[in-house]
């Protein structure tokens, strides 16, 4: 039969049943009461009302009323005195909260520890859809070989990011590269090209003057701004009146894909265009650049700078960018 060693109060060596030491451990355990009950209580006696703890634990006030019943029942004494509009704790109750409440900072530190070690890990980037779809993605295989020991993720949003409310390490910025409280480095300037498909052309010869792309039709950004300006860059006055009409999409990775299929023409940046231009599923539909002061930036809060994984990232990034086969071209 298993034995478990102890020792009594005059340090002599008694054999005990396994199963009897395991029954004592089960009671003990079984003596801690629920930690929605403790959770409940320590709520309360920190806030001094019901209706807060309830807010804060996102349940009902009859609910956390219920958990503070059962506590009182387990530990056999009464944790609050129900004064008409507050709540007060008993003498058992200020003796019960403080190791109650220093257990819960310990909880609450030992987790912040391991998350820290695990999030240590992780790199969190937010990227436009497109430039994530087109430039990013075919290059993450890479990232991982050179930095297995990091998890990147990807999340993809339109919007400019919040660091800290999204949980965001590191994002890929389109604009001047001035943002307050952020680094930013360039990772590519933004070259924006009118494509079209080949059938778009009909046959025809490939148009030379800007003007010419009036006859076609256009496809517009979500803002419609695009075209009247690249028109105005290159001489065209009056602005066609086919530079304000036309369908538009609110992402240029929309934008490529009719296109390609023929629809009209569209007028994006080259990083983005490029696979498509090699895959000759897109041509130039005139062969005018429009280099913008815009570019994409690697941006990071200041504080975060030092961060071995965003170092690690942002050393990787630059040197992609400056690979002439697969990066963007600065103008």
């Amino acid at each position: 039969m298993p034995v478990s060693r102890v020792f009594d109060g005059n340090g002599k060596r008694e054999v005990l049943p396994l199963w009897f030491s395991i029954t004592i451990l089960f009671r003990v355990v079984r003596r801690l009461p629920p930690l929605n009950a403790l959770r409940a209580f320590e709520a309360v006696a920190r806030l001094g009302s019901m209706k807060d703890a309830a807010a804060e634990l996102a349940v009902t006030p009859g609910a956390v009323s219920q958990q503070i019943a059962l506590l009182e029942d387990r530990v056999g004494a009464r944790l609050f005195q129900r004064l008409t509009r507050s709540l007060e704790l008993t003498e058992a109750g200020r003796t019960y909260f403080s190791p109650i409440r220093a257990a819960f900072r310990q909880i609450e530190e030992a987790t912040r520890r391991v998350t820290a070690i695990s999030e240590s890990r992780v790199l969190t980037l937010s990227a436009p859809p497109a430039f994530a779809t087109t430039w990013l993605v075919p290059r993450l295989g890479d990232f991982h070989k050179s930095n297995p020991e990091i998890d990147l993720r990807v999340v993809t949003s339109r919007v400019l990011a919040d660091f800290e409310a999204d949980g965001i390490d590191v994002a890929i910025r389109h604009g001047l590269g001035r943002w307050k409280g952020l680094r930013a480095d360039r990772i590519a300037a933004v070259r924006l090209i009118p494509v079209c498909s080949k059938a778009l052309l009909g046959g025809r010869s490939r148009p030379t003057r800007a003007e010419d792309l009036a006859q076609l039709p256009l496809l517009h950004d979500a803002q419609r701004r695009d075209w009247p300006l690249w028109f105005q860059a290159h001489g065209v006055h009056p602005i066609p009146k086919e530079a304000l009409s036309g369908p538009s999409l609110d992402d240029q990775i929309l934008l490529i894909q009719p296109a390609a299929s023929g629809q009209g023409v569209a007028l994006v940046t080259e990083v983005l265009a490029r696979p498509e231009l090699a895959r000759r599923k897109l041509v130039k539909a005139v062969d005018l650049a429009w280099p913008q002061e815009f570019a994409y930036w690697l941006v990071y809060p200041d504080a975060n700078a030092d961060q071995p994984k965003i170092v690690a990232f942002r050393e990787w990034v630059l040197a992609q960018s400056a690979r002439p086969r697969s990066s963007p071209r600065a103008q």
